[in-house]
């Protein structure tokens, strides 16, 4: 069977923009890497119900100035490159996260250089139009250099349908209420320990849980989501890196299987994937570490049985394919040094 993904990028060096990547989960291989539309810095994009793909991009003006700006592309050819369909020059810088709304015909957006989060209504015809903007606030953070402001840096929907988005500047989780034009009301605050630096948030409805990646901190936590108050508490926190591991890292991105026995975060640094299991309450225990054979893997995700797993790894131009055991949760390498230029996230197509 073959399963397309997507791969966002930095276009830093060598890379164009987005790309499509196959795996031929017979063969257990990644295969036909192909650019299917150009952007500068794509680095995270979202695919609608519709083939629709809406990518984060950056917007030259006529005086050479960068700011943030989104394309889109429609996704439902199989030529290549795809062709863009729309474009909108929005935001003060590029966003560093979206996502898409499939009941309320919204896009979300976080973007971590503005300290703003936005809400985006699509039109019959798969534009955008801006309807709401959130400056988040907050204290700065224990560390300065990296926590001088609000930094959002993950915008989605909680299993409820509330928005949930995460800022590693005031080291907070915010949750909102979201009306079908895509306003944003305030419901809850979580304030994290100094430093913690929330970067990516996975749900698991079931277990009425939330697990909590801290880039800054290396750590995963546990939080109990009361989905009648809308609110997040913290249950514990644990390391994603060995005790004795010194050099610089930073925790990335964070999948949930569907059954709820496994979560799976990657470290920029250390350049692996921790391996928890998680027991019938949500609480974790480390299963593995294994590397990602490359450097700064900032995404990777889970095939459509979950069989497999696929890391990107940004710095050294390179995507890794695993083998998943779905009783012990392990990974097995099954193939490195597939060429993916400056890859920054992993999206599974529809």
């Amino acid at each position: 069977m073959i399963e397309k993904y997507l791969i966002g990028t930095y276009t830093r060096r060598v890379s164009k923009g987005v790309y499509q990547i196959e795996l031929d989960t017979d063969a257990q291989k990644l295969q036909n890497l192909q650019l299917v539309g150009e952007a500068i810095d794509p680095t995270y994009v979202a695919e609608s119900n519709q083939k629709r793909i809406y990518a984060i991009t950056k917007v030259k003006d006529a005086a050479g100035n960068v700011t943030g700006g989104f394309k889109e592309w429609d996704g439902s050819s199989d030529q290549f490159p795809l062709a863009d369909i729309a474009a909108i020059h929005d935001q003060e810088t590029s966003p560093a996260y979206i996502a898409v709304d499939e009941t309320r015909h919204l896009v979300f957006t976080a973007n971590y250089h503005a300290g703003t989060i936005c809400t985006y209504k699509i039109g019959d015809d798969g534009a955008i139009n801006r309807a709401d903007r959130i400056m988040d606030k907050g204290t700065l953070g224990f560390r300065k250099e990296q926590q001088d402001g609000p930094h959002p840096h993950y915008i989605n929907l909680t299993p409820d349908n509330r928005v949930v988005a995460v800022d590693l500047g005031v080291d907070k989780v915010f949750i909102y209420d979201l009306s079908t034009d895509g306003k944003l009301t305030p419901v809850s605050e979580l304030q994290m320990e100094d430093g913690y630096g929330p970067r990516h948030i996975a749900f698991d409805e079931k277990k009425g849980v939330a697990y909590l990646v801290g880039e800054l901190s290396s750590n995963i936590a546990v939080l109990d989501y009361d989905e009648k108050q809308g609110k997040l508490s913290l249950r514990n926190i644990m390391s994603t890196i060995p005790d004795d591991w010194t050099e610089h890292n930073g925790a990335a991105a964070i999948r949930v299987t569907k059954d709820g026995k496994f979560v799976y975060v990657s470290n920029r640094g250390h350049n692996s994937l921790a391996v928890f299991s998680s027991d019938e309450k949500g609480n974790l225990k480390l299963v593995q570490r294994i590397s990602t054979e490359g450097d700064f893997p900032r995404d990777f995700n889970l095939s459509d049985d979950e069989s497999f797993v696929i890391c990107v790894n940004q710095n050294s131009d390179n995507g890794t394919l695993y083998t998943r055991d779905a009783q012990t949760g392990k990974l097995t390498m099954v193939q490195k040094d597939v060429h993916v230029p400056e890859g920054v996230s992993v999206l599974r197509r529809k």
